[in-house]
C-alpha cells in the first residue's frame, strides 16, 4: 500500500495511516514534506516506510513498530518511544531520541544537537541510539542509561566528532566513540575508558546492523579503536544546590 503525503496536513495524513495499518502490518508514505507525528505510538509487527522529509515527532512514543525513513528527518525523532527500530537514511534535527527508554535508533549520517538526552533504562529495557557521522552540542545530555554509539564516519578536515558540552549532567548509560575525541567538549563530569570484553561483544552488534541497514563495510568501522565515555559519578550535581 502507497500513500502520497504532498501538501496534506499532518491530522488527515495520520488519519489515513492509521486506517490503512487497521488492516494492513506494512505501508509506504511517498512525497512527505514535513508532517508531523507519523508513526505515534506505533505498535509492534507494524511498519511505515517513509519517503521524504518527515516533520518533528516522528514515532514519538513508538511502541515496538518499525520506521525506515529514506531522507532526512527534522526534530524530536523517536521522542520517549518505549521500543521498536528507526532507520533513517540520512541525517536528523535535534532532540533525536529525546527521553527514549528502548529500542533502536540508526541514523546514516549525522544528529544535530541534543541527541539522546535524557536516555534511560530499566531492567531489560536498554535504549540504543547508532550516529553514523557526528553529533550536535549536548550529546547524551541529562543521560541516565541505554547507549549511543559514535562512528565518526566521513569527517570533513577539522569537522569534530561532537560538540560542546557532551554529556553534560551524564549519570547513567555509556556512550562508544570512534576517532579522536575533542576533549575541549567534552563535560568535566565524564571519564574516557578502554573498551572491556563486554563492551565489544555489545558494541560489534549494533556496528553490523548499522551496516546492514545502510551497506557500509563492516571492516572499515572496526579498524579503527573505539573509547568510552561513562559518568565519573551518578550524582553530578550533588552539591549544587548545598548551601556553603
Amino acid at each position: 500500500m502507497s500513500i502520497v503525503a504532498g501538501l496534506e496536513r499532518y491530522e488527515k495524513l495520520n488519519e489515513t495511516i492509521k486506517a490503512e495499518l487497521q488492516s494492513k502490518n506494512k505501508i509506504k508514505v511517498n512525497d512527505v514534506n514535513g508532517q508531523r507525528y507519523i508513526g505515534c505510538a506505533l505498535d509492534s509487527g507494524k511498519t511505515i516506510e517513509i519517503h521524504g522529509t518527515p516533520g518533528n515527532d516522528l514515532a514519538c512514543y513508538l511502541n515496538g513498530g518499525k520506521i525506515i525513513v529514506y531522507g532526512n528527518c527534522q526534530d524530536a525523532v523517536g521522542n520517549t518511544m518505549n521500543g521498536g527500530e528507526i532507520i533513517v537514511h540520512g541525517h536528523s534535527g535535534d532532540a533525536m531520541g529525546y527521553g527514549m527508554r528502548d529500542g533502536q535508533i540508526y541514523i546514516r549520517d549525522n544528529v544535530a544537537c541534543r541527541g539522546g538526552i535524557h536516555m534511560k533504562e530499566f531492567e531489560n529495557m536498554k535504549p540504543v541510539l547508532v550516529i553514523g557521522q557526528n553529533a550536535g552540542a549536548f550529546l547524551g545530555e541529562y543521560m541516565a542509561g541505554g547507549t549511543i554509539v559514535l562512528l565518526g564516519l566521513g569527517l570533513a578536515r577539522g569537522e569534530k566528532l561532537f560538540g560542546t558540552h557532551c554529556a553534560s549532567g551524564m549519570h547513567g548509560g555509556k556512550i562508544f566513540v570512534r576517532g579522536r575525541i575533542p576533549k575541549e567538549n567534552l563535560s568535566a563530569n565524564i571519564k574516557v575508558t578502554e573498551l572491556n570484553s563486554q563492551d565489544e561483544k555489545e558494541l560489534k552488534q549494533y556496528i553490523k546492523k548499522y551496516c546492514k541497514c545502510f551497506s557500509i563495510d563492516y571492516n572499515e568501522i572496526i579498524s579503527k579503536p573505539f573509547k568510552k565515555l561513562v559518568p565519573a559519578t551518578s550524582r553530578p550535581y550533588a552539591n549544587l544546590y548545598t548551601p556553603n
